[in-house]
């Protein structure tokens, strides 16, 4: 079992369970269309942020399959909750999870996306000894679909009209990482690093 008892830290963020104290932080992106628009969820006003934000918050144990484990992604230079991420436990038996994340575009463009997922990726091999980690978006959500591949994970599906959300077919993409691919990914960046090249 895995409990977001203390918190994550990357060069630049905190990764700490939800408080409610963070509602309006969460609120300045969930109530954003250009957020809300590949989500399975609409645009929210501050009553349905602090049900989610409620919600969330006890999202923090990672024990029965469905279960997720959430972060508020603190940026250090400012202490604001710039966004979320999370790993979900897909099958105990077949060691499978899934990491998915929502930011605020305010905050995009400087790699906190990317950081944070990297953390989510670390936890799940390490920590919590998953074998495979997913990733889905709606597949006309190019930034996320790029994201995942920034992160090493392989495009393995594109569902056609698999969903409807929000009254419309959605295709959906599907992405993956095995354990090994992910260690083997962190030794050639580890040998890059050494030889002085940067990216």
């Amino acid at each position: 079992m895995l409990r977001t008892v203390c918190p994550i830290e990357t060069d630049r963020l905190v990764l700490r369970p939800f408080r409610p104290g963070d509602l309006e932080d969460v609120y300045a992106y969930q109530s954003r269309p250009d957020v809300a628009r590949y989500l399975y969820w609409d645009v929210r006003d501050r009553a349905q942020v602090q049900e989610a934000l409620d919600r969330t918050c006890r999202e923090t144990t990672f024990t029965e399959e469905g279960d997720w484990l959430s972060f508020a992604v603190v940026w250090g230079e400012t202490g604001v909750v710039v966004g979320e991420v999370g790993l979900r436990l897909l099958s105990r038996g077949h060691r499978q999870g899934e990491t998915g994340f929502i930011f605020n575009p305010d905050y995009q463009g400087r790699g906190l996306a990317a950081e944070a997922a990297e953390a989510m990726l670390r936890l799940g091999f390490e920590d919590a000894g998953l074998h495979r980690i997913i990733g889905r978006c709606d597949a006309r959500n190019g930034a996320s679909a790029r994201l995942m591949e920034k992160l090493g994970m392989r495009r393995e599906a594109h569902f056609v009209q698999n969903e409807v959300v929000k009254e419309e077919w959605r295709d959906e993409l599907v992405y993956g990482l095995l354990k090994r691919e992910w260690k083997a990914r962190g030794m050639a960046d580890r040998r890059t690093a050494d030889r002085g090249v940067t990216s």
